[in-house]
Order: C-alpha cells, then structure tokens, then sequence
C-alpha cells in the first residue's frame, strides 16, 4: 500500500490558527476523490499575502497576490499516478492564510473550511487536473466537491 506524506510549514503568524490533523485530512479526501490509491510526497505552506505575491511574480509572471498556488514536480500532462514501488514527490502547495480569512468572510463560513477547500484544490492540481476547460473544470469541481463532502463540507462552485 502507498503512503501519503504531508510536510506542514505554518508561518508563526498562523500557526495557533491552523488545525494541522484537518489540513492532512484535506491532502488524503482529495487524494480519495480521484479514486485513485494515496501515495507520494507533498509539502503544504501556510503563509503571508507578501509571500504568496512574490512566488506568483517569480513563477508564473503575476504581480499579485492569489489564494492557493500549486507547484506539481512532473511536468508530464494528464493525471500523475505515482510509482507503486516508490513514495514519489508530488510538489508544493502554497496558501496564503489572510487571503483564505477574507474569502471565508465574503462567502460566510469559517476560515477552516475555506482552508479546506484550498488545500483539496491545490492537491487537485498537483494530480494535474485543472479547470481551465469547461469539461476539465466539471471534473474538477466534482472531485472537488466530492472530497469536501467527505470532510462535511458541503461546496456549491
């Protein structure tokens, strides 16, 4: 059987205001919404607007900031589905916690499950589903859906 490890980096700032077992309960639902077996290596950060803005300018050409960033390590298109002899690393998945607090105070809901919700979009991406095409944003959305629900969470996109 595959394992799944999830590497935490929490900013001080954040660190008192973060369910550290939910966010990797969030990693192995998404894990689980795609029907495949957990396996591989990921590292999850929760940190600052200024952090998330300057990854965004330096990697993808944005000057701004954003919620989630993911930084899958295969640049292979399609799904990833990691070796069975061998825990593979996945990537990066980078949140910015202020930004996660004001969008769960827009939409109306605690800031965890927004954390939620940005952790299992990110571990999406990283698996290389996307959302840019309507028939890959439908998959994504109902995989998406499918691992919130799984974590009690019930998310209309």
């Amino acid at each position: 059987m595959n394992t799944l490890r999830v590497h935490l980096q929490i900013a001080p700032a954040f660190v008192q205001r973060v369910a550290r077992a939910s966010l990797k309960r969030a990693v192995q639902a998404a894990f689980e919404s795609t029907g495949g077996e957990a396996g591989g290596e990921l590292t999850l950060v929760i940190t600052d607007d200024a952090q998330v803005k300057e990854l965004n300018r330096i990697y993808r050409g944005v000057d701004a900031s954003t919620d989630v960033l993911a930084f899958s390590s295969t640049n292979e298109a399609g799904t990833f589905v990691p070796s069975a002899e061998a825990a593979c690393y996945l990537g990066d998945i980078v949140i910015s916690y202020p930004r996660a607090f004001e969008q769960a105070a827009a939409y109306g809901h605690p800031v965890e499950e927004e954390l939620l919700l940005l952790v299992v979009h990110g571990v999406l991406h990283l698996l290389g589903y996307d959302h840019e095409r309507d028939s890959d944003r439908e998959e994504m959305w109902r995989m998406q859906s499918a691992a919130l629900v799984s974590l009690g969470i019930k998310w209309q996109p």
